[in-house]
């Protein structure tokens, strides 16, 4: 997996390495938080493993990724919510049921 690979974090392309977790990517970003609790508590990765949900970003449109377990591929769209720039005030997105 040698290489980087472009993603665009919150609007901006950004160069990270192949093989790469979008965690990894976002905390090389200086983004530590991902989204907000409905309390508005900064929420970000906890466990690393995918068990805590805390990481969930927009990953291609797709709501509540955990991006601790997701590769980063070249050109995939990744959003933080709200924006990692807007601070964590509320967490809007809707909700998603973890896989059975």
């Amino acid at each position: 997996m040698p290489g980087q690979v472009t993603v665009i974090i919150n609007n901006e392309p950004v160069r990270v390495e192949s093989g790469s977790t979008v965690a990894a990517a976002l905390w090389s970003r200086g983004v530590r938080g991902t989204r907000a609790s409905v309390l508005g508590h900064p929420r970000a990765a906890v466990c690393g493993m995918g068990t805590c949900y805390e990481c969930r970003v927009v990953i291609n449109g797709v709501a509540h990724e955990r991006s601790c377990m997701v590769e980063c591929r070249d050109g995939m769209m990744v959003r933080t919510t709200p924006p990692a720039s807007a601070g964590c005030e509320h967490d809007n997105l809707p909700p998603r049921l973890p896989p059975a």
